[in-house]
């Protein structure tokens, strides 16, 4: 499998491109992942979605920005949520942050704050059902993510709770927003919308739990925990003491813990997938590469839970090609995705303890 092509930083010539290539070359430049998932979907399905993709992603880059601080991240997300709204004031917004970025945030970054009324353009094309969405999406995601700006992080997350709600926010609301997208799409799939809309918020966080788990020593590094520290207390570990050096038993036990909540979200993110048309396999397969990577990269993690560096429990790209194989081959069918699910995820539950998550007020 091919990595991402270098991004274009010609914004001239990145303009010039269709608005199907101009959303590709802009989504391989900023996740790989996701341009590799995408153009599975059906047609009328893939400029609303990556276009949302590509809004998210404008989010977390004014989030992740180094060189601004909480007053001026919550600024440009109050009016991001505004052009996106709107329309209007894009060029004007794209102007004001784009000189402000530093050079800690990629190149495609920067060419995607550039090309901000580009991508608004191409939201405002769809139709109003569809902007509907994206918009809600982005409004929920900008305003809940500068929360956790003004947290001390260093400690972790107080609660479970606290956890599920910052999930939501990143990744719950995304899961929402697609079912949405595909209820539009498919009134066969809309029978289903609100089950799937409760789902869609577990298989976002089961996908942004998995990534936490996966990345907490380079966030250690940083002096950022996402980790609950009431999931620790069971086990008796205090969070303030974790850094890249931690190697105690009593940690590996808490994450043992949250690896099961994470496998009972993928769990529900199977039902979501199952619940779609069979004949809808471009759809499915969007959900069940996501899906199988999770469960894969959880697997590693449960594997090798001394592991101190995201390099150690990164998926192979044999790994990442073998899922996309069997999950072509089991696609239409849900008993074969269910056996695919148990064998792959075998030894994830952590034997006699059970979690019981508590709904999201979002939901």
């Amino acid at each position: 499998m091919k990595g991402p092509r270098s991004p274009i930083t010609d914004i001239a010539e990145l303009n010039r491109l269709p608005d199907s290539g101009f959303q590709a070359v802009l989504l391989e430049g900023v996740s790989r992942t996701f341009a590799l998932t995408i153009p599975q979907l059906p047609g009328a399905l893939y400029t609303a979605v990556a276009n949302a993709y590509l809004l998210c992603r404008i989010v977390d880059t004014i989030e992740d920005e180094v060189s601004l601080d909480a007053e001026q991240k919550k600024y440009f997300c109050r009016g991001f949520i505004e052009v996106v709204k709107t329309g209007a004031h894009a060029d004007s917004f794209a102007a004001e942050l784009a000189p402000l970025l530093s050079e800690q945030t990629i190149p495609a970054e920067h060419s995607l704050i550039r090309v901000i009324p580009r991508v608004i353009a191409i939201t405002h094309s769809l139709d109003a059902a569809q902007i509907q969405a994206l918009a809600e999406c982005v409004q929920t995601m900008a305003n809940g993510m500068p929360i956790y700006q003004a947290l001390d992080l260093h400690a972790g997350l107080k609660t479970m709770k606290d956890m599920d709600d910052y999930c939501y926010y990143v990744a719950g609301c995304v899961g929402e927003m697609l079912a949405k997208l595909f209820c539009h799409y498919s009134p066969e799939i809309a029978a289903h919308r609100d089950e799937l809309l409760k789902l869609s918020v577990s298989f976002g966080q089961g996908l942004q739990m998995t990534n936490i788990l996966k990345d907490i020593w380079d966030d250690a590094k940083r002096g950022v925990c996402w980790l609950p520290q009431d999931i620790f207390d069971e086990t008796g570990f205090k969070l303030t003491e974790l850094t890249p050096t931690t190697n105690d038993q009593r940690f590996r036990k808490g994450l043992e813990h949250l690896i099961d909540i994470a496998h009972g979200h993928l769990q529900n993110a199977l039902t979501y997938t199952q619940l779609l048309p069979s004949h809808e396999t471009g759809i499915r397969n969007f959900c069940l590469w996501a899906l199988g990577m999770a469960v894969l990269t959880l697997k590693k993690i449960k594997q090798h839970l001394d592991f101190n560096d995201s390099s150690q429990v990164k998926i192979s790209r044999n790994s990442v090609k073998a899922t996309i194989v069997a999950s072509k081959l089991a696609a239409r069918s849900n008993w074969l995705l269910s056996l695919l699910f148990n064998l792959s995820s075998r030894g994830l539950k952590t034997p006699d303890w059970q979690y019981l998550p508590v709904s999201h007020s979002g939901q």
